[in-house]
């Protein structure tokens, strides 16, 4: 594959360009944020760069599309995709990023930071016994890359980690890999429940009364897609405390509109898309690596497997 003219459109298109240029000089780029892009670009184009675009295109005439982000559903979810177009996406420390995310709130917890405070507001001396980590059973969705990054972190601390998956095939670092028919039964024995799936036709509203009415107040993160998660069933499994909380980076429709009854629940802790942020550094590295395996023909570990969705 011959790849000439790149086009990249980022809100971080400045700190990309400043990075990317001086190490690809043979290529001819054009970097803009997306309120620029024209389809006279994308026609342009051999190649486009870009994460989340808001709007539709034509791709048609592009050979190769990067993501700048794990995620690959803006391209792909609910859209014929041309499979002679290739998808590569980002992979770099977003595992880490995400597993350290889902400690700090699920040490929180344990250690009952939220309780304390408000005694300190108080003036209230009362102890509790922090809980320990070791002692937790967390569920993760999804073993993929992220997912096996999470679990070795908590593995590594004694966590006994379970992981669901479309095949249910064993992995490091989790006790127990099961599939989505088969793990009903044991969801009554987490504490934690984390979801790092992409989002596929399978996934889509994957987390429903179903899931959470198996739950026995276990804490609930969604650090994958908002749209696997039904939020009105996830409203109703914490009213009923079959969902201890929530912590949600990710959401159907980001911002969160101010109307959502999710801002203001007291059960609920909101991020805005922060768990995995892709750094211009990052971004840069993984495009050019990809770049160079493109055009010097070798294997790509990033390619997406469209027909998947991931």
């Amino acid at each position: 594959m011959k790849i000439k003219n790149i086009l990249l459109v980022s809100p971080m298109y400045r700190e990309l360009q400043a990075l990317i240029e001086k190490e690809a000089r043979h290529k001819t780029f054009r970097f803009m944020s997306e309120e620029e892009l024209s389809q006279e670009d994308l026609s342009w184009a051999d190649a486009l760069v870009s994460f989340n675009l808001k709007a539709e295109y034509n791709f048609s005439s592009v050979k190769w599309v990067h993501s700048l982000g794990a995620g690959v559903d803006r391209f792909l979810h609910k859209k014929d995709w041309n499979q002679e177009i290739l998808l590569t996406r980002t992979n770099c420390s977003f595992g880490q990023r995400i597993a350290e995310y889902c400690l700090s709130y699920i040490l929180k917890d344990l250690q009952f930071h939220d309780c304390f405070q408000e005694q300190q507001q108080q003036k209230k001396w009362a102890q509790s016994t922090p809980k320990l980590i070791g002692e937790q059973k967390v569920l993760v969705y999804g073993t993929g890359e992220i997912g096996q990054k999470i679990a070795n972190v908590f593995s590594g601390l004694g966590v006994d980690v379970y992981g669901l998956s479309l095949s249910g095939k064993e992995k490091a670092g989790f006790k127990k890999v099961m599939t989505v028919d088969y793990h009903f039964p044991e969801l009554n024995e987490m504490n934690y429940v984390i979801n790092t799936l992409p989002l596929t036709d399978r996934t889509e509203k994957l987390f429903d009364g179903s899931i959470f009415n198996q739950l026995s107040g276990a804490g609930f993160i969604n650090v994958g897609r908002g749209a696997s998660v039904d939020e009105s069933a996830l409203l109703q499994a914490l009213n009923e405390n079959t969902v201890g909380f929530a912590v949600l980076d990710v959401f159907d429709q980001e911002p969160l509109p101010d109307s959502n009854p999710l801002w203001n629940h007291p059960k609920v802790q909101i991020t805005p898309h922060i768990s995995a942020v892709t750094t211009p550094s990052e971004g840069a590295a993984c495009f050019l690596e990809t770049l160079k395996n493109i055009d010097q023909g070798k294997p790509l570990s990033n390619r997406v497997d469209t027909k998947k969705g991931y």
